[in-house]
């Protein structure tokens, strides 16, 4: 496939929906004019279209493997990744003190976009670096930052996460490693870490692993986890690397997808490691990360699904079968050109989503107003689980479009669907991201969902003059859910969680249709066209999503053990 990179599109959304002026109208972000983010969404778009689209298919044909202990990383992975780190992509966001852009998180997420279209397997990388990167320049030491963030931001060393054991998933406080006091300042971690994305590789000179572990005074639970800073090998005083640190790779797993991004068994065995953040402080520090990771896999999400959409129009465009009128190809069938709008029109909403939550976190950076964090922090789990159901979605759409080819591997559809399914399980699962949305987020009795709300019912007041029936249809569900979102904030968290991933999608299609709206009354005609299909076919969803919601848990507890398995 010959990946094409929607430079128009996101250049659309900053211009005209998801109000990206008022970022570059502040002080932090001043520099970030129209003309430097045009450059960038031009440069990034060239090394993605050159050198890691093609890619994409050998780290799915020769997977990533050990050998003696050593990560075998696909062919050309090597080069990409330099490509990665050389363009500067890497520290984007990170301070312009330690060697970083000082960019708009809104820019880097495009360009992440992009990279995870092209190749997402390589693309989650630089990925887990950033988290880290974010995660040290708010919770490390002075030293810790001294060395690792100028070498993370370069790209010479790479960043990861260890949260999961065997017996700690979701639930983390449930972790049994440990960390013991060297009695020098550092400590000697003990455990096993599973399912670890990159967790080594053969072409940076470094892996530095952020590990949670829990001190001999660590109380049970998540209040009792620490953070720490482990690194493969050992930094000298000097800067220089020294020995191995004591952890190994056990072994890779055997995954659906991804097969060019490692996921590794990681073994500590009194690894030497460096407390980041406070002691028992660790699930504030990790959370950093992983909000900032959040938002990254949505993204991901919505790269594989534009992706796997451009494979699927090219094929449509190309394929002839049965009668069709026009060009003879089944681009003209009905029923192609229906899958065909949903997977644009899906990917545009939540592109739209996905940077509505990214201008939120650059306006909370750059402002510290407490409205923009509670608007960015509600907007991430709805970023995170609508771009990956929409990845997932999209993709299993690609393989339809290509009808019994596919099936067959070499057409290459059926890869964006087996890599982007993990996207709605790791970094919190969907369901963890729409109960953290009913329960967490809405502490505030729904004062940001009703701000949110206020906003898409005001730009339908002002589009009814251009686009009444479109404008009326978006107001009337913006209506919907603020009824349904009164109803929820009043219930006991049991009948919260029952619906929560209804609510979840349902406020993510008004967002979808809120954002289409605003492409119809600022873009040309085929915005019109795309948005009238996506508010009149896949907004009306909301209202039996609603419905859902409504019922509460009383009919899905009562369902038993011994209904299910009879």
């Amino acid at each position: 496939m010959t990946y094409r990179a929607p430079v128009n599109d996101y250049r659309f959304l900053m211009e005209n929906v998801i109000g990206f002026a008022q970022v570059t109208a502040t002080e932090r972000f001043t520099e970030a004019t129209p003309d430097m983010a045009d450059a960038i969404l031009t440069e990034a778009a060239k090394m993605c279209e050159e050198v890691l689209a093609p890619l994409n298919r050998n780290g799915d044909l020769h997977p990533a493997h050990l050998e003696n202990g050593t990560v075998r990383t696909s062919p050309g992975f090597g080069d990409g990744y330099k490509a990665i780190a050389e363009g500067g992509w890497i520290g984007m966001s990170a301070s312009p003190d330690v060697g970083g852009m000082g960019l708009p998180m809104t820019l880097t997420s495009t360009v992440n976009e992009m990279m995870s279209a092209a190749c997402l397997a390589l693309q989650l990388n630089p990925l887990m670096s950033q988290g880290q990167i974010e995660a040290l320049e708010h919770h490390g030491s002075d030293a810790i930052k001294d060395i690792y963030l100028p070498k993370l931001i370069s790209g010479e060393w790479c960043g990861t996460m260890n949260l999961t054991e065997p017996q700690a998933g979701s639930d983390v406080g449930a972790l049994r490693s440990k960390a013991e006091p060297n009695g020098d300042g550092s400590y000697a971690i003990t455990g096993q870490k599973i399912f670890i994305s990159w967790a080594d590789n053969d072409f940076s000179d470094n892996v530095c692993h952020l590990v949670l572990a829990r001190l001999p005074d660590g109380v049970a639970g998540t209040k009792g986890i620490s953070l720490f800073m482990v690194p493969k090998l050992l930094p000298n005083d000097d800067g220089t690397l020294g020995k191995h640190n004591d952890l190994r790779v056990v072994s890779l797993e055997h995954k659906m997808g991804l097969h060019g991004s490692p996921t590794a068994v990681m073994e500590y065995s009194g690894a030497q490691g460096w407390l980041v953040g406070a002691e028992h402080g660790g699930m504030a520090a990790m959370f950093t990360m992983m909000n900032n990771a959040r938002l990254g896999v949505g993204i991901q999400g919505i790269g594989a699904a534009e992706g796997a959409y451009q494979h699927a129009l090219s094929y449509a465009q190309e394929r002839k079968q049965g009668k069709a009128g026009g060009s003879g190809t089944i681009i003209e069938h009905p029923d192609v050109r229906r899958m065909l709008a949903t997977m644009k029109a899906e990917v545009f909403a939540a592109r739209a989503i996905a940077m509505m939550n990214a201008v939120a976190i650059d306006m909370t950076t750059a402002t510290g107003d407490s409205t923009w964090k509670a608007r960015a922090a509600f907007l991430t789990p709805i970023g995170k689980a609508f771009g990956t159901d929409v990845g997932i979605d999209v993709a299993g759409l690609g393989v339809q479009v290509h009808g019994g080819m596919g099936f067959i591997e070499e057409t290459g559809a059926a890869q964006f669907s087996r890599d982007v399914r993990v996207t709605a399980i790791y970094e919190g699962t969907n369901g963890i991201q729409a109960m953290d949305l009913v329960a967490r987020k809405m502490m505030d009795g729904g004062e940001a969902a009703f701000a949110i709300l206020d906003e898409i019912e005001a730009t339908a007041d002002a589009a009814k003059g251009a686009h009444p029936a479109l404008a009326k249809a978006v107001w009337n569900a913006a209506e919907t859910l603020r009824e349904t979102t009164e109803w929820l904030v009043e219930q006991e968290m049991t009948d919260r969680f029952a619906g929560a991933v209804p609510y979840l999608k349902a406020f993510a299609r008004v967002l979808g249709g809120h954002a289409h709206l605003s492409a119809a009354v600022a873009g040309d005609e085929s915005r019109k066209r795309l948005a009238t299909f996506y508010i009149n076919r896949l907004l009306p969803e909301h209202v039996g999503l609603l419905a859902h919601v409504r019922e509460g848990a009383d009919d899905l507890l009562a369902i038993s053990a011994d209904d299910l398995s009879a």
